[in-house]
């Protein structure tokens, strides 16, 4: 009778372990998706800003210069001066697409951190079976 007491009581100190490991394993998954969210918000909440502001100086910019190249052949070339920076806009324009595109396509997936140790946890507890 002993004997059985001893052994209920080491089955459930084992399953205490168990619950004890997984949910130690659950809260560190959830604490790596978390830091996982908070960094990619911040990026993109960087990626944004710098975006906007070059946007911004670079917009201003352009409009000085097509202005500035306008009047400086307003005499002589005007047509050819307008078609030039007309083209040279709409081809900027095109790289900008597909550079955004490419960029969109080739960015690292979401939570590859989380996944890859997730995996690695599926590997070791297959393992041990």
């Amino acid at each position: 009778m002993a004997e059985e007491s001893h052994a209920a009581a080491g089955l459930f100190e084992s399953l205490k372990t168990l619950s004890a490991s997984l949910v130690g394993i659950v809260r560190t998954r959830l604490e790596l998706l978390s830091t996982d969210v908070a960094e990619e918000r911040e990026h993109l909440i960087s990626l944004l800003v710098t975006g906007l502001v070059a946007l911004f100086c670079l917009g201003v910019g352009i409009v000085l210069l097509a202005i500035l190249i306008a009047v400086a052949f307003w005499e002589s070339h005007r047509l050819a001066a307008l078609g030039g920076l007309t083209g040279g806009f709409l081809a900027a324009g095109a790289g900008g697409v597909w550079l955004a595109m490419h960029k969109a396509r080739t960015r690292p997936r979401l939570f590859a951190a989380s996944l890859a140790e997730l995996s690695k946890d599926r590997q070791h507890l297959s393992t041990k079976s």
